[in-house]
């Protein structure tokens, strides 16, 4: 089985964390989330994969390379113009197998690949739409399903009250080569809104399959924050990185370096080669990037750092997330979103 990661775009409503840097690429733990997705797959069976990109392709290249470090094969379809996410998977065609699967790259998922296969098998259309379930579906794309799982018609952000159901698109397709022939080539086409209209208008077959397990379309800082709180609550079952010996929330990387009296208020991780000064207060629900460096007297909590940040004494933050290499302090922060060096005087 081979996967199409879609990586091409920059998420401009997670700016300025992705201001450069391919979206997929936004660290989750600590770990870009696209290394994230490539060891999921791989563990579900899939060992060869294509990567669609475009802006800063060279970041994903060289995190990944050909996939031999983790023991796959990686690809690269590269666009020269974005293309939607149909003609991202048409332009990468020459590289795709008889059937394949679709991953839109930047949202956070785990599925169970192997019963979505099964009922791909059994239904024998062009195309199964993995689903999930969501409160409100009024800001989504809702399916209307048949009996059988067959997808009848895309109804987009309807009233809550008039939603068939609360089934959306969870941007995890199976495909059949033959859905190919349907793609105009070279120019943009969305999936979404022309490819699986037509296959439904056409008889080609298309199905919906929930997926069960956590989803989450981190396009929002809202929604980027939500999703590593989840992560420290293990709501979201990815792996954590460093020890969490005693089981009490607080998880410590490598060559962790603590002040005296340092004080963590858990849920917390620490990546490695992190330095933390006297008498900070780290926690709660704080993630610290790798090599980052904590001041004394510091107060961080609800926030996220990601790597080689250096915070300085006395500073205190609540409710921010930093990009990597961000200098601060001393500065009272709240609610701050940034990724470059702050230039700002203490409140």
């Amino acid at each position: 089985m081979k996967a199409l990661f879609l990586a091409g775009g920059l998420g401009t409503r997670l700016r300025p964390l992705t201001e450069h840097l391919p979206k997929p690429m936004a660290l989750v733990g600590n770990r870009p989330w696209l290394e994230h997705l490539l060891l999921h797959y791989k563990a579900q069976g899939v060992d060869e994969f294509v990567i669609a990109v475009k802006h800063y392709r060279e970041l994903i290249e060289t995190l990944l390379g050909d996939g031999s470090k983790y023991g796959v094969r990686i690809d690269y379809s590269v666009e020269t113009e974005l293309l939607g996410t149909a003609g991202a998977i048409k332009n990468a065609e020459k590289l795709l197998a008889d059937r394949f699967i679709v991953v839109n790259a930047d949202i956070i998922h785990q599925v169970d690949l192997a019963s979505a296969l099964r009922f791909h098998d059994e239904h024998g259309g062009a195309a199964t739409i993995c689903l999930t379930e969501v409160d409100d579906p009024s800001h989504y794309g809702v399916v209307d399903q048949a009996g059988n799982g067959k997808i009848v018609r895309f109804v987009e952000k309807p009233k809550k009250e008039e939603a068939p159901t609360n089934r959306i698109n969870a941007g995890i397709y199976i495909m059949e080569r033959r859905a190919l022939d349907h793609i105009p080539a070279g120019r943009p086409v969305s999936i979404e809104k022309e490819t699986f209209p037509l296959l439904i208008e056409n008889g080609s077959g298309v199905y919906g399959h929930p997926i069960g397990g956590y989803w989450m379309d981190m396009g929002t800082k809202v929604r980027y924050r939500q999703l590593h709180w989840d992560l420290l609550d293990r709501r979201f079952p990815l792996a954590i990185g460093g020890k969490d010996s005693d089981d009490n929330g607080i998880w410590i990387g490598d060559n962790v370096r603590v002040g005296q009296g340092v004080l963590f208020v858990p849920p917390v991780m620490i990546g490695d080669d992190v330095t933390i000064g006297d008498r900070s207060i780290i926690g709660p629900y704080a993630v610290v990037g790798n090599g980052t460096r904590i001041g004394s007297h510091v107060r961080l909590s609800q926030s996220i750092l990601w790597e080689r940040c250096k915070i300085r004494t006395g500073a205190q933050l609540n409710e921010c997330i930093f990009g990597t290499g961000m200098q601060v302090g001393p500065h009272i922060l709240h609610e701050a979103v940034c990724n470059r060096t702050l230039e700002v005087h203490r409140r």
